[in-house]
């Protein structure tokens, strides 16, 4: 093992960098530094000589130029045991550094800013750390190279124990973060430098290539005759459900997994309150209102008797009323089933008790996850990074025998303001909100795509029919007498006039969908000729 004499920080992430360093210092390690990272250290009381001074040359080009040196890499790429390496470096002055500990200019977190202008963005793309962590990352077996903070304290315990050396597992663990960490940091800025000069389709590259960890097998896959893993993308725009962190319950299924990623998809595509419950892979209630618990109970009288064994998103941090209200079959019993039974007068229906594979949120207040943990099998997943802006430039990868399918995000949504009125009778702003909500929920059905609405909350669902009257005859059934006066969605057009009496059949008084049909006016008549007032939006949502 090499022991650890020199080390070059520079990083522009400072969290727990000066505690770092006066570990070092204390085992008698000689820091380079540069610029900010030197003088906050140097403000601590810690000794540290500047990298101008070590390799003779001052920082160029407003700092541009810092650590590209012949003897800042010579001192990296330098081969211990490589005699003629060793009397280049000695002949030319090279003091070698045995660490780098180095992570990048922010540039994930710029772009992420909606106002961030193009010339901010190239000024945040860092060109000399990424060159050190690779020189210090190839020469392993030499160098340590430390890009996280939260490893600080494990490396400083280890050197500690060691007398000054890490060991070789631990380096070559080191240089596999590090190589994993810049082509992140490359493919999100390659990945924003497309979206910024290219648009449209054109945007799709024209190579793919795609690299992904195994994170944990699975027990099986989608059945139990099927082999399943969890992989996370290297160089994703988001830690997404990969690095989610499970507080609670038994191990995550192929199938929660798929179901967690359906619920996670729609509950962030809401700016208010929203909770989402999901059944194979498409929702069966969505509803959103002024608190979690509010939506969570509207969500869950849409259709209490598919919510049996189903995966569950929120797009708020859990509270201790909704974890009471989810987690109790007295709850279910005494409230949420006399009130579907009341509202859409379906009767005669089975419900089973309360019971919830998996939760996704952002977090969970303390007392909820109390409440939640007294069930033994139920999977709570938290998931910080629940909306990253950069979400905005990731795409949909679908496998195909012998090839993929590359798309774009379907994440846009037409404003309420672009809604085209194509009906005598005008919605009303109720109405109008209605519609927006259910436009929003209709593109994440599976098509053909049939959404019942009652002010924010789902109260009938049909998805994945060959036919878009099956869509929305089940709709219909599932809503019950709550479907009179809704507002019905659909994510494609009606193609005649056929699927608009079955729309108007459901009861609805009010429909959104995009138009393009060639039989339109057929369409906008038979809307008329029910009293409907309806609206095009211009923008399909199929999801296949």
């Amino acid at each position: 093992m090499t022991k650890v004499r020199r080390a070059l920080i520079s990083v522009s992430d400072k969290r727990g960098i000066v505690e770092f360093a006066k570990g070092l210092r204390e085992l008698g390690v000689e820091i380079l530094s540069t610029g900010g990272t030197a003088k906050l250290v140097e403000e601590a009381g810690i000794s540290v000589r500047s990298v101008s001074d070590y390799t003779g040359h001052p920082e160029m080009l407003d700092g541009r130029v810092k650590t590209l040196h012949p003897k800042v890499h010579g001192a990296l790429l330098a081969l211990r045991d490589n005699a003629e390496h060793m009397r280049q470096a000695k002949e030319q002055g090279i003091e070698l550094i045995d660490m780098v500990v180095v992570n990048l200019y922010p540039f994930e977190e710029t772009i992420a800013r909606a106002d961030v202008k193009l010339e901010e963005a190239i000024e945040n793309i860092d060109i000399g750390g990424p060159t050190m962590l690779r020189s210090a990352a190839k020469n392993y077996e030499s160098v340590a190279v430390v890009t996280d903070p939260d490893s600080y304290g494990d490396i400083l315990n280890e050197l500690r124990r060691s007398g000054g050396k890490l060991s070789a597992e631990t380096r070559a663990r080191l240089a596999r973060k590090a190589f994993k960490h810049t082509a992140h940091y490359d493919s999100v800025i390659s990945n924003y430098l497309t979206h910024t000069f290219e648009s449209g389709k054109e945007s799709l590259p024209p190579f793919l290539e795609l690299r992904y960890e195994k994170r944990q097998d699975l027990r099986y896959g989608e059945n139990p005759h099927q082999g399943g893993a969890l992989y996370q993308q290297i160089g994703s725009t988001e830690m997404g459900l990969a690095g989610a962190e499970q507080l609670h319950g038994k191990e995550l299924s192929f199938n929660n997994l798929l179901d967690l990623a359906a619920a996670l998809e729609i509950a962030r595509d809401f700016l208010h309150p929203a909770v989402v419950i999901i059944k194979h892979n498409n929702p069966c209630g969505v509803a959103s209102g002024e608190s979690l618990s509010q939506a969570l109970d509207a969500a869950w009288v849409s259709d209490p008797v598919s919510a049996f064994g189903s995966v569950i998103g929120l797009n708020r941090t859990m509270d201790a009323e909704s974890a009471s209200h989810l987690t109790s079959n007295d709850y279910q019993r005494d409230v949420i089933i006399p009130r579907y039974r009341k509202e859409s007068g379906n009767e005669d229906v089975t419900v089973l008790p309360a019971f919830v594979e998996a939760i996704i949120a952002p977090d969970y207040e303390p007392k909820a996850l109390e409440i939640l943990r007294l069930k033994k099998n139920l999977r709570v997943i938290k998931l910080s990074d629940f909306n990253p802006p950069t979400r905005r430039h990731d795409f949909d990868l679908r496998k195909i025998p012998g090839g993929a399918l590359l798309q774009s995000l379907d994440l846009e949504h037409m404003p309420m303001e672009q809604f085209k009125v194509v009906t005598k009778r005008k919605p009303t702003g109720e109405e109008m909100r209605s519609m927006h909500f259910a436009d929003c929920v209709a593109k994440h059905v599976k098509s053909n795509a049939i959404v019942l609405v009652q002010g924010e909350a789902t109260v009938g669902i049909g998805a994945g029919q060959m036919s878009r009257v099956d869509s929305c005859i089940i709709a219909a059934r599932k809503a019950g007498r709550r479907a009179k006066n809704s507002v019905l969605s659909s994510d494609a057009m009606f193609p005649a006039r056929d699927g608009l009496d079955a729309a108007a059949d459901t009861g609805a008084s009010a429909v959104i969908q995009p138009g393009g049909s060639k039989r339109d006016e057929e369409v906008i008549a038979a809307a008329d000729e029910h009293g409907l007032a309806m609206v095009f939006t211009g923008m399909r949502h199929f999801r296949h």
